[in-house]
């Protein structure tokens, strides 16, 4: 099936072309998405006299998109989870959760614009792609922890493992000391019952 794209359509054409596609993607996603029209006559003339409107309208677009990613650009957002000791999270985090972030951090995000290669399944730093036009995108950063105070300290470049076995390293420390000093508290009390 042709189709006329009404704005860029990534791995498919620019603006204006006319391109061959499956009969269900130009139902099922470019027409009810407004991304594209069927390439009858009355159409590709529709297009043209229309042309230099929508060019207006997606620079105007394309230049809002721009000033948000300067300001989104490289930023990150706590997403709070439940994460067992290993630090596998009881679920996933999501695009819905990555947007609503964003959202709550004042940033104008849709689940839909936020991009995972993967789902999110650990604690830790993850980076996420953001598409906020088909011609602009970029990427933030998500901090999963298990509290706001774990966050922080993943931010500071400490891993929760780390952490955690820094603190079982001290625990490990400080029984030890004290295990020492009541074996050589005892010794003393031995020393004491000789010399009398």
């Amino acid at each position: 099936m042709q189709v006329i794209l009404l704005e860029r359509v990534a791995k498919l054409g620019q603006m204006g072309d006319v391109v061959d596609v499956r009969a269900g993607y130009a139902r099922n996603f470019l027409l009810p998405q407004r991304k594209a029209l069927t390439a009858s006559d009355a159409n590709i003339a529709q297009f043209e006299a229309q042309k230099a409107q929508l060019e207006a309208r997606n620079l105007e677009t394309r230049k809002e998109a721009e000033a948000l990613a300067e300001r989104i650009e490289g930023q990150q957002f706590i997403v709070i989870r439940s994460a067992s000791d290993s630090g596998s999270l009881y679920g996933s985090v999501t695009t819905r959760d990555a947007a609503e972030a964003a959202t709550e951090a004042g940033f104008s995000v849709d689940r839909k614009q936020v991009s995972l290669t993967a789902p999110i399944k650990y604690l830790g730093l993850h980076t996420v792609n953001v598409l906020l036009h088909p011609e602009v995108s970029t990427s933030i950063e998500l901090n999963v922890a298990r509290s706001p105070e774990e966050a922080e300290l993943q931010a500071s470049g400490k891993s929760i493992q780390d952490a955690a076995a820094e603190e079982d390293a001290a625990a490990d420390y400080e029984i030890a000391e004290l295990f020492d000093d009541l074996g050589g508290a005892a010794g003393d009390e031995d020393g004491q019952g000789d010399d009398a």
